[in-house]
């Protein structure tokens, strides 16, 4: 009887022998992989810090209730040079303060930021209009974000022989504010200008955020960077 020939099997194919090239792309993917993960973790802590901090950013440190003089933080007017609600709100807060008696004089603080109108005149003619005399206001024209408002008012402060000041601005920006202002040889206290336009919704999702931002940089090296000397 002749034999049945028994079925072939077949053979597993031969893994080939890792290349070096290979070994080295996968080298690159793994460390590009522990870099991103390692950047992402970095930057969740950084904005947390961030956040922590706005959360109990000093608003004063003083209980004075009387001042030397109030500082206004400038904001941008619209591309006309009118003042954008942003702006009129703090002014409006500001002349409300002075008339109160909080203090004799403002400091208007902004300057041209990129924009064709400076902060700070745009505010005056604002603050002029509300019945304060020129005698009242003081124009700084020349700071182009919260820490130049700061600093440059901190300046003239000195050059008069002022030691304190309120210090008015929206409620997002107030916390960054008070960073900063904590830092300065002065004696003040924080004062919320209710917005005219208040936030909600994206918009005030996104201002916050931004906010949070602006806080990391300044955290984590604008402060050194950028620091005031008076």
């Amino acid at each position: 009887m002749p034999s049945v020939p028994s079925p072939l099997r077949k053979q597993a194919p031969r893994r080939r022998p890792a290349t070096r090239r290979g070994r080295v792309g996968r080298a690159r993917l793994r460390v590009r992989t522990v870099l991103i993960l390692a950047g992402v973790g970095l930057a969740t802590v950084i904005l947390g810090w961030a956040a922590l901090a706005r959360a109990f950013a000093p608003h004063g440190n003083t209980t004075a209730g009387r001042f030397d003089t109030l500082i206004v933080l400038g904001t941008p007017p619209d591309a006309d040079g009118n003042p954008r609600p942003a702006m009129l709100s703090r002014v409006d807060e500001g002349v409300k303060e002075y008339e109160r008696g909080v203090a004799p004089r403002m400091i208007l603080t902004g300057g041209l930021d990129g924009h064709r109108y400076r902060e700070a005149e745009v505010m005056a003619r604002v603050a002029r209009s509300r019945g304060v005399p020129s005698s009242a206001i003081v124009i700084e024209p020349n700071a182009n974000d919260t820490i130049q408002n700061a600093c440059f008012s901190a300046r003239i402060m000195r050059e008069h022989g002022w030691r304190s000041a309120e210090v008015i601005a929206n409620p997002i920006q107030l916390s960054r504010a008070g960073l900063i202002f904590s830092r300065l040889p002065i004696d003040w206290r924080a004062h919320v200008a209710p917005p005219m336009e208040p936030l909600s919704g994206p918009s005030l999702v996104y201002w916050n955020l931004l906010e949070v931002l602006k806080t990391a940089r300044y955290l984590v090296y604008a402060n050194r960077t950028e620091a005031c000397s008076l």
